[in-house]
């Protein structure tokens, strides 16, 4: 079975891993964009899946755009019986899907319909979901519309954030995707047309969807944290200086009761709970861990020693 691998990040490699330990398919190429300078020094950085491409010997291609004639043409030569997309970042044209006679699969980290699109791990945590999971499905022109050949079911604990949960739903998907592509291609497995009725769409992140809001309630505010952890992050500005709140806790009323009642925003010395908490428009978030703009990231305790008036002061633009 000869596969072309499309995909991008880091947590996608153990699907591409899966692929090369199969005795009956050879990953005749990956495909992910071109390198991107990065840093100050606009240093050219590699995507994930090309490093781990080149390390197990697998032939890398960098279009710029799979709507070329000749980025069409490079895929063909290939002769794949099947693709296998897995977080690439970009739709395929109608002729890429068309190309291989066993279609397009694609490994989506949500079960879909539900959370379509870009976001859906981040989006399930803000959303305060009880279970995702991981969807095989046949990609067609929508954005995740296509039918579903298999899912797998993941129970949420509570307290992933979107950077563990995306690791652990792609290597439950690299299994997933290692039982069924044999009997996809065999003609063994049918694709369910998915429930339009049922579906979801996530939106893409931005940069400031991070920016704290101190009126939402301290849980709203936890599932932030760890549904922007590690992009875009949660954050807050204090003395003009954006302040990262890396690690943070929700704090029952017994702990300090009086204090509930505080201005949202306010920072509040809480003991021995957390060094440090803020009051929001319902309850109190410890701060546990934090980095000031321009600063390495140090422990709450660790940033009082330093700045003492910390305590008492107001969070965000106030």
């Amino acid at each position: 079975m000869r596969v072309i691998y499309m995909g991008t990040p880091a947590p996608v490699i153990s699907a591409l891993e899966a692929l090369c330990r199969m005795p009956e398919v050879e990953v005749v190429a990956a495909v992910t964009p071109p390198d991107r300078e990065r840093g100050r020094g606009r240093r050219s950085e590699p995507p994930p899946i090309k490093e781990a491409a080149l390390r197990l010997g697998i032939p890398v291609l960098q279009p710029d755009s799979l709507r070329s004639q000749s980025a069409q043409n490079g895929l063909a030569e290939l002769e794949p019986d099947v693709i296998v997309v897995a977080a690439y970042g970009k739709l395929l044209p109608a002729q890429v899907l068309d190309l291989p006679p066993n279609g397009c699969l694609n490994l989506h980290p949500s079960l879909l319909p539900r959370h379509r699109g870009p976001s859906p791990v981040a989006t399930a945590i803000l959303e305060g979901d009880e279970t995702t999971g991981v969807s095989l499905m046949l990609l067609d022109e929508g954005m995740d519309t296509g039918p579903v050949v298999a899912q797998h079911l993941y129970t949420m604990t509570g307290e992933e954030t979107a950077g563990e949960l995306t690791g652990t739903l792609f290597d439950m998907g690299a299994e997933l995707l290692a039982q069924n592509i044999g009997p996809w291609t065999r003609g063994e497995l049918q694709a369910q047309p998915q429930d339009n009725a049922l579906a979801t769409v996530t939106r893409k992140l931005e940069r400031t969807d991070g920016l704290t809001d101190w009126t939402l309630p301290a849980e709203t505010l936890a599932r932030r944290c760890r549904a922007y952890s590690p992009w875009p992050g949660l954050y807050t500005e204090w003395k003009g200086k954006a302040l990262k709140l890396l690690e943070i806790s929700l704090l029952p009323d017994s702990v300090s009761p009086e204090l509930v009642e505080g201005r949202p925003g306010q920072v509040l010395s809480v003991i021995p709970a957390t060094a440090a908490a803020v009051a929001t428009g319902n309850g109190l978030l410890g701060l546990s861990r934090l980095q000031l703009e321009g600063r390495r990231a140090v422990t709450a305790r660790e940033f009082l020693a330093g700045y003492p008036d910390f305590i008492g002061a107001y969070l965000g633009n106030q």
